[in-house]
C-alpha cells in the first residue's frame, strides 16, 4: 500500500521504520563453556527463539524445560497439510483438505541467503532446502484502475520503465544538461551502458522492436517453420505507465532482503520446527498454557494449565528463564518485572497479518500462463499471490498462496470474516487476475494471526520512537529473566531475529549463571 501510494523510497524506508529491510549479525554457532553444576534454565515458548536457546543450553549442560502453548514445536514456523485441524480464537476450526505433499506455510515461508543463522541450523538439524521464487518475471503486477483491470507481466512493466528512463536519460546526456555531473570522457560510456540497461535502439529510443523485446517479450514468439516469424510487442507508453502505479512494485526482489537466492524448507517451513523438536525430545512440555510468571532471588518459577489434561494446573521452577512468548500474549500474563521491562512489554503493538492457502484442481499458472514459482503484485485487498517453488510440472492438484494481507485495514476486513467467507473472498479477488480460478478451485484454509491464540498477532511492529524508549529495557535482564524473540531484535517478521535475539540473550544468561556460581 505505502508503496502503490508514495512510491519505492517511500516503501523502502517504511521498511526499514518496520524493521523488514535489515541484515543478520550472526557470526556462526555460539560456543558457550560448561554449565554450572545443577544450573537450570526454564524455556518458555517453543518458536524459533525459545527452540535455539533450549538447545544450545541444553548443549552447555544445563538443565532445561520448555513450556510450549501449541501442541507441536515451531511456533509461528508452521505449515498446514491434509489432516491437520486448526482452531482460532472466536472457535471456528478449520480442517486442512489439501491433497498429499501439498501445504501452505501461514507464518514464515523463505530464507534470504544471508539470514545465515537459520540456515546454519537447517544444516546442523538436517533440515533440507531447496531455492524459492521471489522473483519471477513472467508473474504479473495488477492495479484494478489500470489498464483496463487487465494484469500485466512483470518482464513488460520493468523492460517499459527502465527503457523510458534510459531513453530520458540518454535525451539529457546528448542536449548536454549533464554536463556539471559527467565528464566529456565518461558521456559516450554512459550512453553505451544506457542503450544497453534500458534495451534502446541505436538512436537511443525505447521502441518497438528488437531490442525491446529482448527484455520484455514478443508479441509473437518465434518459432520455426513457415509459422516462425515473431511479431514484436507494443511497449507502454511513458504516461500510461506512471500513472498506473505498477512501478511501484519493482523494486521488491531488488531489496536486501528478497534477493536471490531465498531458501524454503523442501515440505514445508514447519520441518525447522519439527527438526527442533525431535532434537529436544522430552525437553518440551506441549499443551501449555503460561498463566503466571514469578521471580524471586533465587529463581523463576511458571505456572501453567495442562490444556491437554483439562486445564490441571502445574508450577515448574528453574534458576533463570529465557522467556520467548510473544509480547501480544506476554502483556496479558502477570509477571512480576520491574516497571520498565513491564512497559517494553505493553508498547509493542503487532502486525495483523493473514494469509489464504487454496488447493486447485490443477497447476492451471503453469500449464495456461507458464508461471513457475514468483509473486504477483495486486492492488486487491489479496495483496499477493504466491506460486509454489516446488513440483513444478506435478500432475494433479495444486496449492498456492492466495492471498498475503498484512496491512492493517484488509486484514482486519478479512479477519472479521468466517475462514470460509475469507476463502470465497479470496477466489473472488484473484479471479480478477486468473479467470481459472472460479472453474479449478478445489478447497482453501485461511489464518488470520491476529485470532491465532498462541500469538494474537504476526509480528511486533516497531516504531523508531518505541524502540528509542523501549528496546533496551525489553532485551534487557530483568532479575533472573531475559525475553528473546523477533520482537526482541532488529529483524522483527523474521525467524532470523528470533534466531539471534536468542543467542544473545543465552550468552548474557550464560555470563550471569557462570558469575553466581563463582559467587557462591
Amino acid at each position: 500500500m505505502i508503496g502503490l501510494t508514495a512510491g519505492s523510497t517511500a516503501m523502502y524506508q517504511a521498511m526499514h521504520s518496520l524493521g523488514l529491510a535489515a541484515e543478520s549479525n550472526f557470526e556462526g554457532p555460539v560456543k558457550l563453556s560448561a554449565a554450572p553444576h545443577g544450573a537450570s534454565v526454564l524455556v518458555l515458548g517453543a518458536g524459533m527463539a525459545g527452540l535455539v536457546a533450549a538447545y544450545e543450553l541444553r548443549n552447555a549442560g544445563y538443565r532445561v524445560q520448555v513450556l510450549e502453548y501449541n501442541a507441536r514445536a515451531g511456533g509461528r514456523n508452521w505449515t498446514l497439510r491434509g489432516g491437520d485441524r486448526y482452531t482460532e480464537l472466536g472457535g471456528q476450526t478449520q480442517e486442512c483438505r489439501f491433497d498429499q505433499d501439498l501445504y501452505i506455510n501461514p507464518g514464515p515461508w523463505r530464507l534470504p541467503y544471508h539470514h545465515r543463522g537459520m540456515l546454519s541450523y537447517c544444516k546442523r538439524l538436517g533440515v533440507a532446502l531447496e531455492p524459492f521464487v521471489q522473483i519471477n518475471h513472467n508473474a504479473y503486477l495488477h492495479s484494478r484502475t489500470a489498464f483496463g483491470g487487465k494484469p500485466q507481466r512483470l518482464r513488460a512493466v520493468k523492460a517499459d520503465f527502465n527503457g523510458h528512463v534510459a531513453e530520458l536519460l540518454a535525451k539529457a546526456t546528448q542536449g548536454n544538461a549533464l554536463d556539471a555531473d559527467v565528464t566529456a570522457e565518461d558521456r559516450a560510456m554512459l550512453l553505451d551502458s544506457l542503450r544497453f540497461w534500458g534495451a534502446l535502439d541505436k538512436n537511443y529510443r525505447f521502441v518497438k522492436g528488437p531490442e525491446s523485446n529482448d527484455r520484455r517479450g514478443f508479441a509473437r514468439d518465434p518459432g520455426g517453420g513457415l509459422s516462425a516469424r515473431p511479431a514484436f510487442s507494443e511497449p507502454v507508453a511513458l504516461s500510461d505507465l506512471l500513472r498506473s502505479g505498477l512501478w511501484a512494485a519493482l523494486p521488491f526482489g531488488e531489496m536486501y532482503d528478497m534477493q536471490t537466492t531465498m531458501f524454503q524448507p523442501v515440505g514445508g517451513m514447519g520441518q525447522v520446527g519439527q527438526a527442533f523438536g525431535r532434537e529436544l525430545g522430552s525437553l518440551i512440555r506441549y499443551n501449555a498454557k503460561i498463566i503466571e510468571i514469578h521471580q524471586d532471588e533465587h529463581a523463576v518459577s511458571a505456572t501453567f494449565e495442562d490444556l491437554a489434561a483439562g486445564s490441571t494446573r502445574q508450577t515448574v521452577r528453574a534458576d533463570w528463564c529465557v522467556c520467548t512468548i510473544p509480547l501480544s500474549i506476554l502483556s496479558q500474563i502477570p509477571m512480576n518485572v520491574d516497571g520498565p521491562m513491564a512497559k517494553a512489554i505493553a508498547a509493542v503493538p503487532y502486525c495483523t497479518g493473514l494469509k489464504v492457502g487454496l488447493q486447485f484442481k490443477r497447476r492451471f499458472w503453469e500449464e495456461d500462463e507458464q508461471i513457475y514459482g514468483g509473486i504477483t503484485f495486486t492492488d486487491l485487498p489479496i495483496g499477493q499471490i504466491s506460486y509454489p517453488s516446488s513440483h513444478f510440472f506435478a500432475a494433479g492438484k495444486g496449492v498456492l498462496l492466495g492471498a498475503y494481507i498484512w496491512d492493517m485495514i484488509n486484514s482486519m476486513d478479512f479477519s472479521s470474516m468466517t475462514p470460509a467467507e475469507r476463502v470465497a473472498k479470496a477466489v473472488e479477488y484473484g479471479s480478477q487476475i486468473h479467470p481459472q480460478y472460479t472453474q479449478e478451485f478445489d478447497n482453501g484454509i485461511a489464518v488470520a494471526w491476529h485470532r491465532v491464540p498462541s500469538a494474537m498477532g504476526c509480528f511486533g511492529l516497531w516504531s523508531d520512537a518505541n524502540r528509542a524508549e523501549h528496546y533496551d529495557n525489553l532485551c534487557g535482564f530483568d532479575g533472573r529473566i531475559v525475553l528473546a524473540g523477533e520482537h526482541a531484535s532488529y529483524l522483527p517478521a523474521w525467524q532470523e531475529g528470533a534466531v539471534t535475539s536468542a543467542l544473545d540473550a543465552i550468552d548474557r544468561l550464560h555470563r550471569r549463571a557462570l558469575a553466581a556460581g563463582a559467587a557462591a
